[in-house]
């Protein structure tokens, strides 16, 4: 098996069948598994994969167990060489055969992100620079890796970055388990930041392929910034020291209470 995709659901039910059909249309020349983690849905997720996706390997979950957990819980289950970690609510729109050529010949790869557009395939920024006193006051200052990501207009097929988002996150699963998976402490948002830091830490490589794209739907919208906010704490608690820590607690207070007042 070359790769485990895996799957986090929370009544996504309406976005199954086109997220199902875009892997298949984009992983024709690949042997792969699906694996779907449930978070305990009300919407008859479940019951639409039994009847409609035979093949997909499903695990139904009695509570709600978070973005990292669920996906941790999932790899137990995975017996490909690769992961690719997928929300729900997208579609594939590219062959992902170049990845697998790559990290196969790249052998200091940690993660791999690609292209993300919205429900109107506009650019949306999909990697960032890790957490530091100025972009946690400013968050918009994390996707500031250079002037193609604020456009979305690449100039280069490939680039190093320092964190990819879990909404599409292509992982060689003995880097995954080296680092453990996701640190469960996170239920939802930062977790795939604190990854990309703890696979950096290791001294792999995380790398944006900007020729490769999918389509993300959902997405973050403001009335889920506590559980951003509430993220990062967890993130300076575990990845900064010193005086690091305090001027970053500093920054994400005044972040939180600007965001309150809007």
């Amino acid at each position: 098996m070359e790769l485990s995709i895996i799957i986090v659901n929370y009544n996504g039910q309406l976005f199954l069948k086109n997220c199902f059909e875009s892997i298949k249309n984009c992983l024709k020349n690949v042997a792969y598994e699906i694996i779907i983690i449930d978070n305990n849905s009300s919407d008859d997720s479940c019951n639409f994969i039994k009847e409609n996706f035979k093949n997909v390997i499903l695990i139904e979950s009695k509570i709600n167990l978070g973005f990292g957990k669920g996906n941790n819980e999932a790899v137990k289950r995975a017996s490909g060489k690769h992961l690719l970690l997928l929300n729900n609510d997208t579609i594939l729109l590219n062959d992902l055969s170049p990845i697998l050529s790559f990290i196969n010949k790249e052998k200091n790869i940690g993660a791999i992100g690609i292209n993300m557009l919205n429900s109107n395939k506009n650019y949306i920024q999909a990697a960032g620079n890790f957490p530091n006193f100025f972009n946690l006051f400013w968050m918009k200052l994390a996707f500031n890796i250079n002037s193609d990501f604020k456009t979305g207009n690449f100039k280069q097929d490939f680039y190093n970055v320092d964190w990819l988002t879990g909404s599409f996150l292509f992982i060689p699963k003995f880097v995954y388990d080296e680092v453990g998976g996701f640190d469960e402490d996170y239920f939802l948002y930062v977790e795939d930041v604190d990854l990309c830091k703890r696979i950096a830490n290791k001294g792999y490589k995380r790398v944006f392929f900007s020729r490769l794209n999918y389509i993300h739907f959902v997405g973050f919208n403001k009335n889920k910034n506590p559980l951003l906010i509430n993220g990062y704490k967890i993130y300076i608690k575990k990845q900064s020291s010193g005086i690091h820590k305090l001027f970053n607690i500093f920054a994400l207070y005044i972040n939180s209470i600007v965001k309150k007042i809007k």
